[in-house]
């Protein structure tokens, strides 16, 4: 190759998105309404969500046709370029190949917006006013801030307390797009007064701001609730970027023997993913898929696989996925994005039958894989993004090893330019590694519910 990166035409944009649960061996259990512990079917989502979007929760209908309306948004930035890590391979001196689908050229500077569009374009079409949502790190409230306004919607944002306070800019950027922007927990909810009133020095928890989003949007009727990771409907959504990747890779005349992503709700690491879990359920191949996660909130690697609520107050329906409990409280890391107690139904299941694999890894290591990326290739990543920098640095350095030249492609789901406070206490050495007591995960764990 004498280009690094590969591109893809506007005409190339995939057409549809790709739904696994087509091709999946088990499918995972139902959600549950909580009053009745019976499935949930869609009078129970409707008060929140528009029939397209839950009609894209339960199908098995392999591809979903994108709307013209969001592909034409799509193209802002997409197709996202693919690049060839040179630089990097020489640093590491590997004989691996490594790849990397870069998502941080979007408006937003993140994958999230692979979904933000279509959530706020279904809600729109539905005649809905109003969406609510919350943000960790708050690239999916900077996402989901533009796409409502693309189509003329109000926002409103709950953002978890300790990245409120982390991340201004990110908070800025929202507010730019006419969002408000509300630290969470706050008392502006019962959910919130509830949580404050117990510990008023909270530093929050995507779980928490779960809670006052579904509160908000409950209690009126313009208003609709918008998730950016966890569920079917979003890692469906997200599947363009693995699409886009695999036809970039055959224009490289390549095609990766392993997959790699961060993992805290699952969206990016599924949006890369999925669409080589279909070739390997479907044709036969042999991709090693790893999901990244911190040490600190190891969910898909310490959890338990059982029925949990996706937030704090219990008022979401039941999901089978990999859990720390909702009494979990995540140190505040920096990787605000993986500081959530849940997964992705999808992602677990996949998990517990043995098609992906997981890996936890600690603050300082993330943070020395992104400065070795950053001081290699010239993009600072969002810490998110470093910990699949970090599993790939990892992989590449086994091959250094065994002699084995691998071909290895991960998931860039963001830029870290909004995120130079992280860097900064890396760099004054602030940033500790910390591993999540034993005692303090099962002690969450009571809390799963009896089902």
């Amino acid at each position: 190759m004498s280009e690094t990166k590969i591109y893809l035409s506007e005409k190339e944009i995939p057409t549809n998105w790709y739904n696994i649960m087509a091709d999946m061996p088990n499918l995972p259990k139902p959600p549950l309404n909580p009053q009745t512990m019976q499935p949930a079917g869609p009078p129970d989502l409707t008060p929140i969500f528009p029939m397209d979007l839950i009609m894209q929760e339960v199908t098995q209908e392999r591809w979903i046709v994108i709307p013209d309306e969001v592909r034409e948004l799509y193209k802002l930035w997409r197709p996202a370029p693919l690049v060839r890590a040179y630089r990097l391979e020489k640093v590491l001196d590997t004989p691996a190949k490594i790849f990397y689908k870069y998502e941080g050229a979007s408006p937003a500077g993140s994958h999230k917006l692979n979904t933000a569009i279509p959530q706020a374009y279904y809600n729109k079409q539905a005649g809905i006013k109003r969406l609510a949502t919350e943000t960790g790190a708050g690239q999916w409230g900077s996402a989901l801030a533009m796409a409502c306004k693309f189509f003329g919607l109000e926002c409103i944002v709950y953002m978890v307390k300790i990245s409120y306070q982390q991340k201004p800019y990110r908070r800025s950027l929202m507010q730019i797009f006419d969002a408000e922007v509300i630290a969470s927990p706050s008392d502006r909810t019962n959910a919130g007064r509830q949580i404050l009133a117990k510990s008023p020095d909270s530093l929050g928890s995507l779980g928490m701001a779960i809670s006052e989003a579904v509160e908000d949007a409950a209690g009126r009727e313009d208003t609709n609730y918008a998730l950016g990771s966890v569920l079917n409907h979003v890692m469906l959504h997200q599947t363009i970027i693995g699409q886009e990747a695999k036809a970039q890779m055959e224009k490289a005349d390549a095609y990766p023997d392993i997959v790699i992503g961060c993992c805290g709700g699952g969206s990016n690491f599924s949006g890369l993913g999925f669409p080589f879990v279909y070739d390997n359920l479907t044709k036969g191949k042999k991709v090693r898929l790893i999901a990244v996660e911190p040490e600190a909130c190891p969910t898909l690697t310490r959890g338990a696989f059982a029925y949990d609520f996706g937030d704090v107050a219990g008022m979401t329906p039941l999901l089978s996925m990999y859990t720390l409990g909702t009494e979990f409280m995540p140190a505040g890391i920096h990787a605000g994005g993986l500081r959530y107690h849940g997964d992705s139904p999808l992602v677990s299941q996949l998990l517990h039958d043995g098609l992906i694999e997981a890996k936890a890894v600690n603050q300082i290591g993330i943070f020395e894989s992104a400065l070795t990326f950053a001081r290699s290739e010239g993009i600072i990543p969002a810490p998110e993004s470093a910990h699949a920098i970090k599993g790939t640095i990892d992989e590449a350095l086994a091959c250094k090893e065994s002699g084995e030249a691998k071909t290895i492609l991960f998931g860039l789901s963001g830029h870290g330019h909004f995120d130079m406070t992280a860097y900064e206490n890396y760099l004054s050495g602030q940033i500790q590694d910390f591993s999540l007591p034993q005692e303090a995960l099962d002690n969450a764990l009571k809390s799963l519910p009896k089902v």
